[in-house]
C-alpha cells in the first residue's frame, strides 16, 4: 500500500516522534474513546504503562510528559513547545489532567508504570491505558503501539495493516511497481495523482509548501536560539554560532560553501527538536533534519531550484514522500524496531530521491539514488547517550545530509541501472534490523550510549 506523504511529513513536536509525539496522539485517542463510550464523566483514574523501548528511554524523549499532555487534550499537529511547557506546568503543579469532555483525574509522571525489559510481541514500542471508576472497576482498556514518525495503532490496526500490505492495495507498494507506474511520468507525478484521489491538486500543493513553511521556521528558531540543550548532557546548541559565522563569511552563497550551510541547516532543526521545538517528522523528529537540509540544498544551490522555488519543493517532497512510503511499508522507520538504519536511513534515501529528481533524474536514477543512500546507511544503530535525542542524533543528521546529496550526484552519473534494486536494500534493511540487538535499538543500553553514561542514566 502507498501511504500519504502527509502522514510521512507531519507536524509535531520534539524530541521524538515515536516516543513523544506518538505516545502524546495515543493518549488523546484514549480520552476521545472514552468519550465515544459515554464513560468519560465515570472516570476517576488512568493507569499507564509503558513498555520496551518508550520505557528504556522515555524519560529522556519526553514520552512521560507527553502521555499527560495527550490525556490533556493536547495535540502534537497544533500546539507549539512554549504552550506545551506551559500546560505541562500546570498539570504539574495541579498533579491531575483534565481528559477530553470529561472530569479532572489525578495523575503524576512518577505513577507511570515503566516496563522496559517487557516487550510486547506486536511492537518494541508498547503504551497500555486502562481508565478506572472510583471503585477500581476497569471502563476502558486499550494498548497502543507507536510504530514509529508519530504513527500509532493497535493490534487489531498492526494486523489489518499487514493483511492490507499483503494484498497489496494501493497504486504501490514496491519500487518495482512505482517503476511500472513511472514508465512515462517521473515519481513526484505519480505521487501526486495518489495525493489527488482524496484532495484537489491545489490542496496538495499549499499542504506541500506549508509543511516546507513550518520547516523553514524551525531553522530559523535554529539559528536564533543559543545555550544548552536540556536533558543534563550540556550539549550546546552550535547553529546559532555557525550561522553567524557563515553569514559573515559567505554573503553572496558561493557554492563552495553550499556544504557547511547544509551542516548548518540539519544542526538546527534537530538542535529544536532536541529541545522539543516544533519540527515536522520526515520521516521521524530523530531524522528531522535530513529532509530540510537537502531541500535547502536543491533550493538554493540548483538551477531548477533558484528559478521555481516552491514548484521545486513540491517535487522534492512528493519524491521524498514516495521513498517514504516504500521504507515504511516494506521495512520500517522505527529506531525502536530496526536501529538507526529506519530512521536516518530512510531520511537520507528520501532526500537523495528528492534531489535527483530536481536534478532531472529519471525514475530509475532516483530510485538508484535511493538506494545507494539507503545502502550505505545499513547496520546504523539507535543508541542516543542518556536516552536523549542528542548525541549522536544531531550531527548525525548533517552527515546523512551530505550523505543524501552524494547520493543523487552519484545516480545522476550513471544510467539508472543498478545491480542492487531498491526493493533489495529496504528488504535488507528491515532484515537485519530483525538480526540486530535490541541493545542497539532505541534502548541506549549498548555502543555509543555507553561511551560517556553507565547503562542505569537512561531513565533520568
Amino acid at each position: 500500500m502507498t501511504v500519504s506523504v502527509f502522514d510521512l511529513f507531519s507536524v509535531g513536536v520534539g524530541p521524538s516522534s515515536s516516543h513523544t509525539v506518538g505516545p502524546m496522539r495515543a493518549a488523546g485517542r484514549f480520552t476521545r474513546d472514552l468519550a465515544a463510550l459515554d464513560v468519560v464523566a465515570s472516570a476517576a483514574r488512568i493507569d499507564v504503562r509503558l513498555y520496551g523501548s518508550l520505557a528504556a528511554t522515555g524519560r529522556g524523549h519526553g514520552t512521560l510528559s507527553a502521555v499527560l499532555l495527550g490525556l490533556d487534550g493536547c495535540l502534537p499537529e497544533e500546539v507549539t513547545g512554549d504552550e506545551l511547557e506551559q500546560r505541562l506546568a500546570t498539570i504539574r503543579g495541579s498533579g491531575h489532567v483534565r481528559l477530553t469532555g470529561g472530569p479532572a483525574v489525578p495523575l503524576r509522571e512518577d505513577e507511570l508504570q515503566l516496563l522496559a525489559t517487557t516487550v510486547l510481541p506486536e511492537h518494541p514500542n508498547g503504551l497500555r491505558l486502562t481508565a478506572r471508576d472510583a471503585s477500581g472497576t476497569a471502563l476502558y482498556e486499550q494498548t497502543y503501539f507507536s510504530v514509529g514518525g508519530g504513527f500509532v495503532v493497535t493490534a487489531a490496526e498492526l494486523e489489518a495493516g499487514a493483511t492490507r500490505q499483503r494484498g497489496g492495495t494501493g497504486p504501490f507498494g514496491t519500487a518495482a511497481e512505482l517503476a511500472t507506474l513511472c514508465q512515462n511520468a517521473p515519481i513526484s507525478a505519480v505521487m501526486l495523482d495518489f495525493e489527488c484521489r482524496t484532495r484537489s491538486r491545489a490542496d496538495v500543493v499549499a499542504r506541500l509548501l506549508h509543511i516546507r513553511d513550518v520547516m523553514w521556521e524551525c531553522v530559523d528558531r535554529g539559528i536564533t536560539t543559543a545555550g544548552e540543550l536540556p536533558g543534563g548532557l550540556a550539549v550546546r546548541r552550535r547553529a546559532s554560532s555557525w550561522y553567524e559565522q557563515l553569514r559573515r563569511e559567505d554573503p553572496g552563497r558561493d557554492p563552495a560553501l553550499a556544504e557547511d550551510w547544509v551542516n548548518l541547516v540539519a544542526l538546527a532543526v534537530n538542535e529544536e527538536n532536541a529541545a522539543g521545538g516544533r519540527v515536522v517528522t520526515a520521516p521521524t523528529n530523530g531524522a528531522a533534519g535530513i529532509v530540510p537540509a537537502v531541500l535547502h540544498y536543491a533550493t538554493h544551490y540548483t538551477p531548477r531550484g533558484r528559478a521555481d522555488a516552491d514548484a521545486t519543493t513540491v517535487d522534492f517532497l512528493l519524491t521524498a514522500g514516495a521513498i517514504g512510503s516504500l521504507c515504511k511499508e516494506q521495512a520500517s522507520i522505527s529506531g525502536a524496531e530496526v536501529g538507526c538504519q529506519g530512521e536516518v536511513g530512510s531520511a537520507s534515501s528520501m532526500a537523495a530521491a528528492g534531489l535527483a529528481e530536481v536534478l532531472g533524474g529519471t525514475p530509475g536514477q532516483v530510485q538508484n539514488a535511493a538506494e545507494i543512500a539507503m545502502e550505505h546507511s545499513l547496520g546504523m544503530t539507535c543508541d542516543p547517550v542518556g536516552g536523549l535525542v542528542q548525541i549522536p542524533c544531531i550531527e548525525r543528521n548533517a552527515i546523512a545530509a551530505g550523505k543524501a546529496i552524494n547520493a543523487a550526484r552519484m545516480a545522476l552519473r550513471g544510467d539508472g541501472t543498478h545491480r542492487v534494486s531498491l526493493d533489495q536494500v529496504i528488504t535488507t534493511m528491515r532484515d537485519t534490523g530483525r538480526d540486530m540487538s535490541d541493545r542497539y535499538k532505541e534502548t541506549s543500553t549498548g555502543g555509543l550510549a555507553l561511551t560517556l553514561l553507565p547503562v542505569n542514566v537512561v531513565e533520568c
